[in-house]
């Protein structure tokens, strides 16, 4: 298993070499023109039987290692998302220089002929895919997929965090700018992940905590919390006056608090700010709580097209080493959302930190100047793990089991993710089954916490296991044995 996992790991750096040669040796050219292979107009014709721009002949081809899907294993391509105009000079010049990426594709395929996938999602938005494969609009003719927002994108380009989403519920909040503030938290949250921690608190006179039985703490951004917060979001309404002093000292005071716990991410805290204007900088709370070391960024998303208190949501963000933007309409909110992963992601690019992330499993980064790049990646199919398995060790009554960091099941025997076997229909939170859920006997823990603390060696339970179709009952011991990949460490 060591040995695969190092394989696909030497096959990462080699597309981070790659593209951080590439794009120190492009010069950036706003009046570029490149015909590009966009995965959506590839081999698409007008009425005229032409084919469309950026959608030039590519070859495709049933392949059995890909599913029997129709790729091209000699190119990739590029997908951009509907939000974003094709030939937009950043995404062209992006596309451009990452084409040296297609040599490497194919190199590491050759020298490991079980690795699938292998991709660039870049920080521009743009998504280069190897096998380059033809991408279908669903039925309103959209593609949602946008890199940027993935788990393994947000994982490999910042750190942990710890996050208080402050939001504005005022009066002058009603109507359209209230909606917009709702779609951005709702779009912060599609970028936290399960190691990030998060609250919301709405505020004007008063604090209003989205779930009242969550005030003064985090919670993990795991799927089901993050749900259950949207839920709650609808609930929000505007009135009264905006006391952001309140709402400030309570986010740094919860931050601070949980630090203390050692529950949070412990590396990165920050405190997103959403509203339509701030009356006063309030250095003095900032100097109370974050300055000099300003260990808190402070991201403010000024909500409307009035830019009145924009010089100071901008004070506060650029003073607290963080971010301002301003969200007009509802078709602003998701790109400049993405905007604070980049500021997040500087230390670990200044750092030249190239982590090999492994995420949890799923059906079916670079640096310069201390600018994010993107992130590269490789999909490993879980059969492939489980082909790493000495079965013939284990015995009769033996398996095998994988679970993440935060103790979601990678593979199980007794992991169900689909509805019914043999059929599509995912069950919602497939991804994000903990082990204690299916290892039921482990009923204090013991055995999903010494993963998730990365002990190794053998221990023993005792266990109770039903005979005779159920009618008796019987003790044993079942021993376990744990151990830890050396180039999963990340």
């Amino acid at each position: 298993m060591e040995e695969m996992f190092h394989k696909k790991s030497e096959a990462v750096r080699r597309l981070v070499e790659a593209a951080e040669e590439a794009h120190l040796k492009h010069e950036f050219d706003a009046d570029l023109q490149y015909e590009y292979f966009n995965a959506v107009l590839i081999n698409e014709r007008d009425k005229d039987g032409n084919f469309l721009e950026l959608g030039k002949e590519f070859i495709l081809a049933p392949n059995d290692h890909f599913n029997n899907l129709p790729v091209n294993i000699s190119l990739s391509d590029v997908q951009v998302p509907t939000n974003m105009y094709n030939k937009d000079p950043a995404i062209v010049n992006g596309v451009y220089w990452s084409e040296s990426l297609n040599k490497v594709f194919v190199d590491n395929f050759d020298r490991d002929p079980s690795l699938i996938w292998q991709y660039f999602g870049s920080a521009k938005g743009f998504f280069r895919q190897y096998p380059g494969i033809k991408w279908e609009p669903d039925e309103n003719g959209v593609i949602a997929f946008d890199c940027r927002n993935r788990k393994w994108y947000i994982q490999a380009a910042t750190s942990p965090k710890d996050v208080v989403i402050l939001v504005d519920v005022s009066g002058s909040m009603k109507g359209l700018r209230l909606t917009i503030a709702k779609q951005t938290v709702s779009s912060i949250l599609d970028t936290l992940g399960d190691d990030d921690f998060f609250n919301i608190i709405a505020y004007n006179e008063e604090l209003h905590y989205v779930e009242p039985c969550l005030n003064g703490t985090l919670v993990q951004a795991d799927r089901t919390n993050k749900e259950h917060f949207r839920e709650h979001l609808d609930k929000l309404f505007a009135k009264g006056i905006g006391m952001l002093d309140i709402a400030l000292n309570e986010a740094f005071n919860i931050l601070s608090d949980f630090n203390h716990t050692g529950q949070g991410s412990i590396c990165s805290q920050a405190i997103m700010l959403i509203t339509d204007g701030a009356v006063d900088t309030y250095d003095t709370i900032f100097a109370k709580y974050n300055w000099p070391d300003r260990k808190v960024r402070i991201f403010t998303y000024l909500i409307g097209r009035e830019a009145a208190f924009a010089d100071n949501l901008k004070w506060m963000a650029c003073a607290n080493k963080g971010f301002f933007t301003q969200i007009s309409t509802l078709a602003d909110v998701q790109e400049n959302v993405m905007e604070y992963l980049h500021v997040l992601s500087r230390p670990k690019v200044i750092d030249q930190e190239h982590d090999v992330v492994w995420t949890e499993a799923y059906i079916d980064s670079t640096r310069s100047k201390g600018i994010l790049l993107g992130v590269v990646g490789t999909d490993v199919p879980v059969k492939e793990l489980l082909k790493t398995i000495p079965k013939y060790k284990l015995g009769i009554h033996g398996y095998a089991f994988a679970i993440t960091n935060n103790g979601y099941i990678l593979t199980h025997p007794e992991l169900r993710p689909l509805y019914e076997e043999g059929k599509k229909r995912r069950k919602p939170n497939y991804s994000s089954v903990d082990l204690s859920e299916v290892e039921w006997e482990d009923r204090d823990d013991v055995l999903r916490n010494a993963m998730v603390n990365r002990k190794t060696g053998k221990f023993s339970m005792e266990v109770k296991k039903t005979v005779d179709k159920g009618l008796r009952c019987g003790a044993l011991q079942r021993s376990w044995e744990i151990f830890l990949p050396r180039e999963c460490n990340h």
